[in-house]
């Protein structure tokens, strides 16, 4: 047993139940720098500062349980440095209760717990530079953070200027370092220590903070009280502290301040520890750089910023971060957010889930230093609808580094709602068309596929127009335009379908109808005119239910039209005059008026009503005599 117990890698003590040190193995006496003759007859607590709790603990557990107990305690060597110890305890029955032994087999485990505490360390000090607005917010809580992660006391921060943030050139000789801030644990009273620190400068060179800003290396020393600092030694021992280390603030070979720390303990120099700071160092550093450079554009653009919140179009900036600097009027109006929201919001958190993975890629391309002329994206306002934005984004950097993103945007909802509307109906109207076949020629078109082309002597072309319809939906949305034209196209093409005619297409707000094809029609001109007077009646029937005052001008005319097949999709009429000098008809016509040809007049006087208008000019053919249709003859 002697031999096993020796042999024996980890820590082993044997105490009796009061905690008093009965055995020790060579190994616990490496580990806590004591001999056999120092550690036999001592209790517990020599090496453990909570031995009595954990005690208790051992006895707790083992009246349930008799395997035995892991707990993680923290140790004291003989010099008094921590370790902590990863220890398997158990108690030794006995025949007499009372005079049980305890077995503590322990392993050091502190070099995992540092491990453990510089990654914590790092992950909360990127969590605080990406969620804080200011160097002023983010330097407490950095200091804050490390003393509590690592398990330090008292942070400092030092720097030569009124606060963090202004640069010193070159070899900074001539700069006087001051504390400007300070953080530390409620366990030690340091009031004196503190007020002494913000009373004292330090040049390059002298004290701690002066060390490290000459060095521009992280620095660590083991006791403060014995390293000569004259002004806070005494200070220092009489508040507790001992152990210090402290990392400068540096960007590349520009130093910005110097951050010091303190502990109550005496603690070795840890290598690890000063190379993980070191890197902390230049990241904050890196965030004080970023906010000088956001500061200065925001100052910048406030020359500006009259112009932006009166401007229509959204404007907003952000930083490297996603998080707005800057957003105008027209963006918080459209989107609905306020400047409490804005401030607590990324770029990230309003942009449409479905381009959420492309606009990303995109913002990562603009830091990179990539352009682009023109972007679109899909944002989520406060209510929860989604606009569709267009516009132009850049990015703004100083000394190479990203300081903000830029967009100027345009909402474009309404614009691609109507477009969308309209190809629909283009579509339909395209597809309609090439359907207009007429039975003489697809038939022999299937036959023997070929050029066929078929002349039309005598068809009638109507052109309608409505008087004024720009200037009236100039204050509408597209939408409602597209709404408006709909309702009133809709009724002239039950009125096609009615009378057996063919609508040809729509022209913004003008209409071609024209009967005698695809199938001939002896009645053509006749039906055209009954056509015209429907039309009359129908858009006094909408001004009546829509509350508008549309008019409407139609002109008519009556000639031939070339009809050509040049494959079995392709369907096309050659108008020849005809469409023109009915167009004609139209735009020299008068406004709730019907205007005709002689040649419609000649075929229709005998059973329809008409007015001489007289002659006028018509571009191409001179002079023609034009009537003016009344109604149908009882």
């Amino acid at each position: 047993m002697e031999q096993v117990i020796t042999a024996i890698a980890d820590a082993l003590f044997i105490t009796s139940n009061l905690g008093e040190i009965k055995k020790v193995n060579r190994a616990a006496q490496k580990l806590f720098g004591f001999s056999e003759e120092e550690l036999i007859n001592q209790p517990m607590s020599l090496i453990i500062d909570e031995n009595q709790v954990l005690t208790q603990a051992i006895y707790r557990h083992s009246s349930f349980k008799q395997n035995s107990q892991n707990f993680e305690v923290v140790c004291r060597t003989k010099t008094r440095e921590k370790r902590l110890i990863a220890f398997s305890c158990s108690v030794i029955p006995k025949k007499i209760k009372g005079l049980e032994d305890i077995v503590y087999i322990g392993r050091d485990v502190t070099a995992r717990q540092h491990r453990e505490q510089r990654t914590s360390t790092q992950y909360a000090i990127t969590r605080i530079l990406s969620e804080s607005q200011s160097v002023k917010q983010g330097i407490p809580q950095i200091l804050q953070s490390i003393c509590q992660n690592l398990g330090w006391d008292l942070g400092e921060l030092w720097t030569p200027s009124q606060y963090i943030g202004t640069s010193v050139q070159g070899d900074s000789i001539n700069a006087v370092l001051r504390c400007v801030e300070i953080w530390s644990s409620r366990v030690i009273s340091v009031r004196e220590f503190k007020a002494i620190t913000w009373q004292t400068t330090y040049t390059p060179g002298v004290g701690l903070p002066g060390r490290i800003w000459i060095r521009r290396l992280p620095l660590w020393i083991q006791d403060i009280t014995e390293d000569g600092d004259t002004r806070r030694s005494q200070p220092a021992a009489e508040a507790g502290l001992h152990a210090a280390f402290g990392f400068p603030i540096l960007d590349d070979s520009e130093i910005l301040g110097v951050m010091v720390f303190f502990s109550r303990d005496v603690q070795p120099k840890d290598k690890d520890l000063l190379q993980s700071v070191g890197s902390i160092g230049s990241q904050i550093a890196q965030f004080i750089k970023r906010k000088q450079a956001e500061d200065a554009l925001v100052e910048s653009e406030e020359r500006y910023r009259d112009l932006f919140e009166n401007a229509n179009d959204l404007i907003q900036s952000v930083n490297a971060s996603g998080r707005f600097l800057y957003v105008n009027r027209a963006w918080r109006e459209t989107l609905g957010y306020n400047e409490a929201e804005i401030a607590n919001m990324t770029i990230f958190d309003i942009i449409h889930p479905e381009c959420k993975q492309d606009c990303l890629q995109r913002f990562y391309r603009l830091l990179s230093g990539e352009k682009f002329n023109q972007i679109k994206s899909a944002f989520v306002t406060k209510d929860g609808q989604t606009i569709f934005l267009e516009g132009n984004v850049n990015c703004k950097f100083v000394e190479g580094h990203p300081v903000a993103v830029r967009g100027i945007f345009r909402n474009v909802t309404q614009r691609l709602a109507a477009e969308e509307a309209l190809r629909h109906q283009q579509k339909e109207t395209e597809r309609l068309l090439l359907n207009i076949l007429p039975a003489a020629i697809s038939k022999p078109l299937k036959q023997e596929p070929a050029n066929i082309a078929e002349d039309f002597a005598d068809v009638t072309v109507l052109f309608a127009d409505i008087v004024g319809f720009t200037e009236i939906t100039a204050s509408m949305s597209a939408i409602q335009v597209v709404n408006l034209l709909n309702q009133i196209f809709s009724a002239f093409d039950r009125l096609t379908e009615q009378d057996g005619l063919e609508r040809i297409k729509t022209i913004n707000d003008a209409y071609m109808v024209v009967a005698g094809l695809p199938t001939r029609r002896l009645d053509h001109a006749q039906a055209i005119a009954q056509m015209a007077l429907h039309m009359q009646t129908a858009i006094a029937l909408f001004n009546t239910e829509n509350n508008q005052n549309f008019s409407i001008r139609i002109g008519i005319h009556s000639g031939s039209v070339m009809a050509g097949v040049i494959d079995l999709n392709n369907f096309t009429y050659d108008w020849g005059d005809t469409i023109n000098i009915a167009s004609c008809m139209e735009s020299q016509g008068l406004v709730g008026k019907i205007q005709v040809t002689e040649n419609t007049y000649k075929s229709l006087c005998d059973e329809f009503l008409f007015e001489k208008r007289g002659e006028i000019e018509v571009k191409g053919k001179g002079e023609m005599t034009t009537y003016l249709l009344i109604g149908k003859k009882r």
